[in-house]
């Protein structure tokens, strides 16, 4: 009976201690915070990204757009120590950083403690993202073999999430939540294959030198994550100010270094559940026994008791997914917006559309579509046949075909890697346009498969 009524006089008390005095501005921030957590929605913002830039810049007003992104500005210090470039690179090399730096966090926590977590769950999309990857660039250098735009083979292979779970979501909750988790994790694993790819095929003029201080920096931040130093600050002055700099100087693309940010975040709890629940009982308790004071101060020793409180939870809150809770919304809703606004600003002229019947657009098209396609759905065949992976619970061949299709929506990724493989802007734009028409149809195409086979068996 004690044990009950302690119980409930703890519930009471963690009622009473969560209860906040309700403001007119909390009310009018909860729908944007609700909002700002809602992944498919971001998709629907960058849709709305890349119509504004293709109207801003096919209108009157086109040279403003082209003079914002030109725009210059310096950051560093000293004449030695500053780097000035426009808005259209601080975006690319900068802000796409954050993004890559989520990317990795989100790969870290998949390796983990997710969907890639062990063989048997990560082999169906790791198998499909790999084939997802290889089957596209095949394609693209079919079309492109022995002319000027060969390099461009990676634009292809890349999937974007944000994209393809907006698509996805305008099906409904109908849609099983294994095809879903698929789609991710295959995406994420796609991530990381372009990754690797902007790594090792799109750096040029490697600067050595740079490149070691780099090194320097990346061991010092691997010493901080095993001597237990969890304070998300430090990680980032050094991951900025060190590891971000010295690739951006080395030659390495800088968006590398907030891939490798991301894997030296420590990743583990200190405390346990069972071991949080636990302290914070004890001090709820030791809360309810303190003396309170009139109005609506603490005294002293209810101050001490709360910031105890918040030591637990950081205790029991992993740096890794406290970073990626908090990042998610300012990448999703205005980091990629901002990215495509900024890239996506393609003219249309008549000459546009023939550009359509140029290599480097046949190839993107024929890879985003056709290749993503026949990757992901050969490659996952073949494991599914062999015993070593099976299909996601409550899903069909029919709603994995139309999630391969889906997958060819390359956007973010591909105008991403099409910025760094191609120089000349009049092919820039036609690699741009075939990447927006080739994810349109492959978002359309597959989200009517989907439909079809929604709910259908084998």
């Amino acid at each position: 009976m004690k044990e009950k009524k302690n119980v409930k006089i703890n519930e009471k008390l963690v009622n009473r201690f969560i209860t906040e005095r309700s403001y007119p501005i909390d009310r009018l921030l909860r729908p944007v915070d609700n909002l700002l957590r809602n992944k498919p929605v971001s998709g629907i913002l960058l849709f709305l990204a890349v119509i504004i830039a293709m109207v801003w810049v096919n209108s009157p007003w086109k040279e403003t757009y082209h003079q914002l992104w030109e725009t210059s500005f310096s950051i560093g210090f000293g004449t030695d120590y500053m780097i000035s470039k426009n808005l259209h690179h601080w975006i690319n090399d900068g802000l796409m950083a954050v993004f890559f730096f989520l990317v990795g966090l989100e790969i870290k926590r998949e390796v983990m403690a997710g969907d890639l977590s062990t063989w048997k769950k990560a082999s169906l999309p790791a198998a499909a993202a790999l084939g997802g990857m290889i089957f596209p660039a095949i394609i693209y250098s079919i079309f492109n073999w022995g002319t000027p735009t060969e390099g461009g083979w990676g634009v292809p292979m890349a999937t974007d999430i944000a994209f393809t779970l907006g698509v996805l979501s305008l099906l409904g909750s109908r849609v099983p939540l294994s095809l879903k988790l698929f789609l991710t994790a295959l995406a994420i694993v796609d991530d990381l294959g372009a990754v690797l790819v902007i790594a090792f095929f799109y750096t040029d003029n490697l600067l050595l030198l740079y490149l070691e201080y780099g090194a320097v920096f990346l061991a010092f931040l691997l010493l901080l994550n095993y001597l237990g130093v969890r304070k998300t600050r430090i990680y980032a002055i050094v991951g900025i100010c060190g590891l971000w700099y010295a690739f951006l100087l080395s030659g390495v693309h800088a968006t590398i270094a907030g891939v490798l940010l991301a894997f030296t975040i420590p990743a583990k709890t200190r405390i346990n559940k069972r071991g949080f629940i636990s302290h914070v009982k004890s001090l709820l308790d030791k809360l309810q026994r303190t003396k309170s004071i009139d109005g609506q101060y603490l005294s002293d020793e209810q101050h001490e008791i709360i910031e105890d409180i918040k030591e637990e939870q950081e205790k029991i809150e992993t740096p890794l997914q406290m970073l990626e809770y908090n990042l998610n919304p300012f990448v999703s809703f205005f980091i990629l917006p901002l990215f495509a606004l900024a890239n996506a600003g393609i003219e249309i002229q008549p000459e546009s559309w023939r550009g359509l019947l140029e290599p480097v657009s046949i190839g993107i098209v024929a890879g985003l579509i056709v290749g993503k396609c026949i990757g992901i759905l050969s490659f996952s065949a073949l494991f599914v046949k062999l015993g070593i992976s099976e299909l996601p619970e409550n899903t069909n061949w029919g709603t994995i075909t139309g999630a391969s299709i889906m997958a060819g929506i390359g956007f973010t990724m591909s105008i991403f890697i099409s910025e760094l493989a191609f120089e000349d802007p009049i092919v820039k734009s036609q690699a741009k346009l075939a990447i927006l028409i080739a994810s349109t149809i492959a978002g359309i195409v597959g989200m009517l498969v989907i439909k079809a086979f929604l709910g259908k068996k084998g």
